[in-house]
């Protein structure tokens, strides 16, 4: 009998599993859920940052998905030997001590605290300032320091604090918290003891402080200094953590019935998207693996001889083991990237969702049809038309910060910007503005981690908007005066996943030796056209003022505060 694995990536918008043959890595059948609740934007406020989502989207599509592909594949449930699962981070949860989502508790269930903080929530803005704050001058240990030295408001303590300052029936009845990947983890298996759960190694080093030497999470007595709730939760979260190669436990006799599948199929411990993505892409040292889709995540792998005790500034954490077993994960990112083209498309879009769309000029079917239109070439011709626009021609000059800035150096108080517009600005101008902007973005992150001392000789690019804008990728080329290979797969982080997964089952002896044969080919390579690489090198000083401008405003206005 064959043997296969499942990876299941949870992403912002909609779960997706993979259904991959551990033999030689074909993907069998795949299968996508889009969350229904989301996309009401239930317990969501944009006007505030808030971005919740109820994890009854998440485990319907746990449930569709992986019915899905077995169906669709045709095979005996029983062959499937292994699940391993990622999410978005930081993405917490309040749970009860039997592990139950608070939000499935009667009298929360429509409460957007009880909901998971989802990864672009930025609520807790003040809260992040506060730890920062504490960690420089508390005259203890910064355990900021391999969080690149500055923690965010999309990360686990921060939003754990906001929420339980700003709701007390939350607050008084979350046991504890825990992340998307272990929260989704925990609900599979047979056995299921909050405290003797084995976390992600991966989310707790990259957002919640978790760091071997000091003896795991952030002092109490640090906590204490927060929120004495802090310090309570600590004694109920845990010390070690542990890699996503390794068995979270067995699947639960109750979910092998519901799913079509053995208890003997094991789950990995859970991983974060962008990690999962980067194995997915068959990473190796030196190579930056960009996850690109609504944010990015940038991956990088090194040897612990090669980090050392040395700490990169201004990045999203560096955690051995979050990547690949004994080698040190670097990950840094965009809060907003694909996210900047949604928001532009949407506001062209007002006309039509306000005249058109919400009017009787035309019927429902004539509607209907324009929406599809729209849809499927709305950006397709933006891009078209940006294209043409001759790269000496005055642009507008536009900043990547929509949703804040992840990195280098996070401060999600920051806004975006336009500069230099004209009356010869067109919808295509400013389009081309945007994605110059965001791939100055990237740029700035690949320069932090060079100054850094963190080499890196190649770049892979995973993701929708990898995979569908070859002018989105020619650019990035030009500003980062590199070459970028595609990622063939559409499900990198699923395929990743199911590598985990492959590993955690025996079927391969490590991650590195599942990656080689299950990872992901390459379609596509863009090479840097040395005659653009230097205009583009001169747009983006325009860029580093304007960005430098905006920062200056936003802490003229937190003085003022």
């Amino acid at each position: 009998m064959k043997n296969y694995v499942i990876g299941l990536d949870y992403g912002t918008d909609s779960v997706r599993a993979v259904l991959v043959d551990s033999e030689n890595g074909k993907e069998m059948a795949t299968d996508t859920y889009y969350y229904p609740r989301w996309k009401e934007q239930k317990y969501c406020n944009a006007a505030i940052n808030q971005f919740r989502q109820h994890p009854l989207d998440h485990i319907e599509g746990l449930k569709k998905t992986i019915k899905g592909v077995v169906e669709k594949s045709g095979i005996d449930g029983k062959a499937v030997k292994g699940i391993c699962i990622d999410t978005t981070g930081s993405s917490p949860i309040a749970v009860t001590k039997e592990g139950t989502p608070l939000a499935l508790v009667e009298g929360f269930k429509e409460n957007p605290n009880a909901m998971m903080v989802l990864w672009k929530d930025h609520t807790a803005i003040n809260e992040a300032n506060e730890i920062n704050d504490l960690a420089e001058n508390w005259g203890g240990e910064n355990y900021t320091k391999y969080e690149g030295g500055i923690y965010s408001s999309e990360w686990f303590w921060a939003k754990i604090t906001h929420v339980i300052r700003e709701d007390e029936k939350v607050k008084n009845a979350a046991y504890s918290w825990m992340e998307h990947c272990d929260l989704m983890t925990f609900m599979l298996l047979e056995d299921q003891d909050l405290q003797a759960f084995k976390r992600s190694r991966c989310a707790a080093g990259h957002k919640a402080m978790w760091y071997e030497s000091w003896g795991g999470l952030p002092s109490e007595d640090f906590l204490n200094r927060l929120d004495p709730y802090l310090g309570q939760l600590r004694r109920r979260l845990y010390d070690e953590t542990y890699t996503s190669d390794e068995v979270a436990g067995n699947l639960s006799a109750e979910w092998a019935e519901k799913l079509g599948l053995s208890t003997d199929c094991v789950i990995a411990v859970g991983v974060f998207d962008a990690h999962s993505g980067a194995v997915g892409a068959k990473i190796d040292k030196h190579t930056l693996v960009r996850v690109m889709g609504t944010s990015t995540c940038d991956i990088i792998i090194s040897s612990r001889e090669n980090v050392g005790d040395k700490t990169v500034k201004g990045i999203c954490g560096q955690v051995d083991g979050s990547v690949i077993p004994e080698m040190i994960g670097l990950e840094a990112g965009q809060s907003a990237f694909g996210d900047v083209l949604a928001w532009f498309k949407d506001v062209l879009s007002w006309p039509l969702d306000n005249l058109i769309f919400n009017s009787d000029i035309i019927s429902e079917e004539q509607k209907e049809q324009l929406k599809a239109e729209t849809e499927k070439n709305f950006i397709r011709k933006l891009s078209e038309e940006a294209e043409k626009i001759d790269i000496f021609e005055s642009l507008p000059i536009a900043l990547d910060w929509i949703n804040g800035r992840r990195t280098p150096d996070a401060n999600q108080e920051l806004k975006s910007a336009i500069s230099n517009l004209s009356l010869g600005s067109k919808a295509p101008h400013i389009f081309k503005a945007l994605i110059n902007a965001i791939c100055f973005g990237s740029k700035e992150i690949v320069n932090r981690f060079e100054e850094e001392g963190v080499k890196i000789n190649s770049v892979i690019g995973i993701g929708g908007v990898a995979r569908k804008s070859p002018f989105i990728m020619q650019t990035l080329a030009n500003v980062l005066d590199m070459p970028i290979k595609v990622a063939a797969s559409d499900e990198a982080p699923a395929l990743g996943a199911a590598i985990y997964a492959a590993v955690a089952a025996g079927l391969y002896p490590n991650v590195i030796e599942a990656s080689k044969t299950l990872g992901s080919d390459f379609e596509a390579e863009y090479l840097p056209k040395k005659e653009e690489v230097k205009v583009y090198a001169e747009l983006m000083q325009e860029y580093k003022k304007l960005g430098a401008f905006a920062e200056k405003s936003a802490a003229r206005k937190i003085s003022k505060k």
